[in-house]
């Protein structure tokens, strides 16, 4: 290879990275250096050329000593094209979800890849209509419960509203009244299971969300927990994750 088509190839690395950074940035509240090297295979010297690049070119890049990089709030950019590979992966998605047993989980990621879709040229858009078309995802519909809260829960979470359930135990099917702090979303066995703190039984327990007999978002909101979810899983036994109530 030439040295000119070196640089030529160069520089459309360099400007992929660039735009791939941009996009995380914008998605991101803030990343830091060394999450961006390892995601993007470089080193965290380059991730700071990069940053350096994209201020140069008027992009409103905070930096914040000791924590990482976040994007001026209220900035945004114009919708990027998505690559042929990127629109696939998110069809092939679709498929995916569309087996999923919770009717709003359906119903928003389908109008997500329809907003995707739209942006897309016309040669792209008829590749993959063929691919939606093309890929096939089977499931066992007699083994899935199915509910329609996950939405709604996902909001309430990253809100840090209570939420009150009637919630059906697996135990003698048992129905009780509890108001819960949502804490995280697990997908397991074809079932979608609630971590909450429970302030009937004032402590976490998982609930599976196809057995809320009733479900309601309160105004009140709670306390975010101090812990992360990586410290909590690692206090878990076999036991704890079937949820009992």
């Amino acid at each position: 290879m030439s040295s000119n088509n070196q640089y030529q190839s160069g520089s459309a690395t360099r400007l992929r990275r660039l735009i791939a950074l941009l996009t995380v940035l914008q998605t991101k509240r803030i990343v830091n250096a060394t999450d961006l090297a390892t995601r993007f295979k470089v080193s965290t010297r380059t991730v700071y050329r990069d940053i350096k690049l994209l201020e140069e070119a008027g992009v409103p890049v905070f930096t914040e000593e000791g924590k990482g990089f976040s994007l001026v709030e209220g900035y945004k950019v114009p919708p990027l094209l998505f690559t042929e590979s990127e629109a696939a992966a998110v069809i092939t998605a679709e498929k995916l979800v569309a087996g999923n047993n919770d009717d709003s989980l359906v119903r928003n990621y389908r109008n997500a890849a329809d907003k995707v879709k739209a942006v897309l040229r016309y040669a792209e858009k008829e590749k993959m209509n063929l691919l939606s078309e093309r890929v096939k995802v089977y499931v066992n519909n007699d083994e899935k419960p199915s509910s329609s809260h996950l939405a709604a829960l996902q909001q309430a979470l990253t809100d840090y509203k209570l939420i009150k359930i009637q919630y059906c135990a697996l135990k003698e099917n048992e129905i009780t009244e509890r108001v819960v702090e949502p804490f995280a979303l697990f997908y397991a066995a074809n079932k979608w299971l609630l971590l909450a703190f429970c302030r009937l039984r004032k402590d976490y327990r998982f609930f599976r969300v196809d057995r809320f007999q009733s479900f309601h978002v309160l105004n009140e909101r709670f306390e975010p927990h101090k812990m992360t979810i990586s410290q909590y899983l690692n206090t878990l036994t076999e036991e704890t994750i079937h949820p009992t109530g």
